[in-house]
């Protein structure tokens, strides 16, 4: 790990439905899968042996067929090299299996400094990924941005003490969105929000 360095901050971006347009249908997965209501993973971990093994086949494939089918939110490319040029280091924290995340950014050439998938426990809402991010990385979560489109990312980065930017695309903003410090349709509208790793402005 590198030696945090209290003036230098880093963008953590979720996946499905931030970078990439959201395209997993959860309630057909939780259907197949024979999942109740709620948050998939979590009802996952309750389940033991071959039920659990049959359900997390489901998910993989669902998640599969998404990753290979995955098309970026516009701008989302060029957003995040404007991004790394000015010198922010670039992190993805999914719930999403690591492989299939991968073959993800592989599609579409996009380089990133750290990507944890659901693998690095505890997942989120947990802040924990974040402060290990920002701790491999040498950065401080203070200084650091979460940004999701979901309201799990923005209780994960606000524990963790980051900034958080809530990503609505075209959808309805949601009645909790407030809890976020910012609410964004496109992502290249982070580009005048964020400014510079070490806190200056453009």
């Amino acid at each position: 790990m590198h030696t945090p360095n209290p003036s230098r901050g880093m963008l953590i971006f979720d996946l499905d439905g931030t970078l990439t347009i959201p395209v997993l249908d959860f309630d057909a997965m939780r259907a197949e899968a024979n999942l109740p209501p709620g948050p998939i993973l979590e009802s996952l971990a309750s389940l033991e042996g071959e039920q659990r093994e049959r359900a997390l086949d489901v998910v993989h494939a669902h998640e599969e067929q998404a990753a290979r089918h995955s098309q970026l939110q516009p701008g989302a490319k060029e957003t995040l090299s404007i991004l790394r040029k000015r010198g922010w280091p670039i992190g993805i924290l999914t719930r999403n299996a690591q492989q299939w995340a991968n073959i993800i950014l592989d599609a579409h050439g996009i380089d990133v400094d750290l990507m944890y998938g659901r693998e690095v426990e505890p997942t989120k809402p947990s802040p924990e990924p974040i402060l290990k991010m920002c701790a491999e990385l040498g950065c401080v979560s203070q200084q650091s941005w979460m940004i999701g489109d979901h309201m799990m990312d923005i209780e994960c980065g606000r524990a963790a003490g980051c900034h958080t930017v809530l990503m609505v695309g075209d959808g309805d903003v949601p009645s909790r969105a407030g809890e976020a410090d910012h609410v964004i349709r496109l992502l290249d509208e982070l580009v005048a929000i964020v400014g510079r790793p070490d806190g200056s402005s453009v």
